[in-house]
């Protein structure tokens, strides 16, 4: 018997460049309607709105709190469409899913919470729509670009041809996607490729919205996240003791603190 809450069947949503996003309406059936407080909830690389919002419990308290919850597949990942060209991917496309996201269900305004490529995707997101996005909860974010280091050759000849991979860091990303049941490690490596050199948090220009930034004590980016924190005007910081950035996301501390940010005046 699986200890995971059932989740609704996703919604398809077509993005602007013709990709299908699986997106989920928890408001439903938490007994809330249309017109309940929104949290938009994006996950992390490697993982799925499931797995990064509902198996962690962010859904039960934020819908106990009063949210409708609408969790997104990011393109690539989860039930939403995996291409295989870099090209499908860059910030500016995960930013556009967003708003599409944000089109197709009529949300005009919404709280988001973000977790690692979601709280970047959402940075970039707070500065392009700041109407649309009143305030964040970003987890596991440091500044500049984490992925320079990544052997993309290595990772896509071990895809193509099972090359083993000498570079550790670029194996310890494959072994932690390809320990997800489900994954398409072929679409992640695209989208690292795509995504390496583009728009990164820029601590000169950050997000004037209320930012509640949050990272493991074990996470090696703490210091950096301290960092974009203290440069956003009305950002928050708070340490996730114990945790590093693989299981910072299932702390009762960091849903704690996200909850009651969010709830605040």
């Amino acid at each position: 018997m699986s200890l995971v809450p059932d989740s609704p069947a996703p919604r398809s949503v077509m993005s602007r460049d013709g990709l299908a996003l699986a997106t989920y309406d928890f408001g439903e059936a938490a007994g809330l309607d249309e017109t309940a407080a929104t949290v938009l909830a994006v996950h992390g690389f490697a993982s799925s709105a499931r797995a990064n919002w509902l198996a962690t419990g962010w859904v039960r308290e934020l819908t106990r709190a009063g949210f409708r919850v609408v969790a997104l597949d990011q393109r690539g990942h989860g039930a939403s469409a995996r291409p295989h060209e870099s090209a499908s991917y860059s910030m500016q496309a995960l930013v556009g899913d967003v708003v599409d996201v944000l089109d197709t269900y009529m949300i005009d305004d919404c709280a988001y919470v973000g977790y690692s490529l979601g709280a970047r995707v959402g940075w970039h997101a707070a500065l392009e729509i700041p109407e649309r996005l009143t305030r964040l909860v970003l987890g596991g974010i440091p500044d500049g670009d984490p992925l320079t280091r990544f052997r993309v050759d290595e990772a896509q000849a071990f895809v193509d041809q099972g090359t083993p991979v000498e570079d550790p860091l670029t194996q310890g990303y494959i072994t932690m996607a390809s320990g997800v049941a489900g994954n398409d490690l072929a679409a992640l490596v695209a989208l690292v490729g795509g995504m390496r050199g583009g728009l990164q948090p820029d601590p000169a220009d950050p997000p004037r919205q209320p930012v509640l930034f949050a990272t493991g004590s074990d996470d090696g980016i703490l210091a950096k996240s301290k960092a974009l924190a203290a440069a956003t005007p009305l950002g928050e910081f708070v340490e996730i003791p114990r945790r590093n950035h693989f299981n910072a996301p299932v702390a009762r501390e960091f849903r704690e603190a996200g909850v009651e940010f969010l709830t605040r005046d």
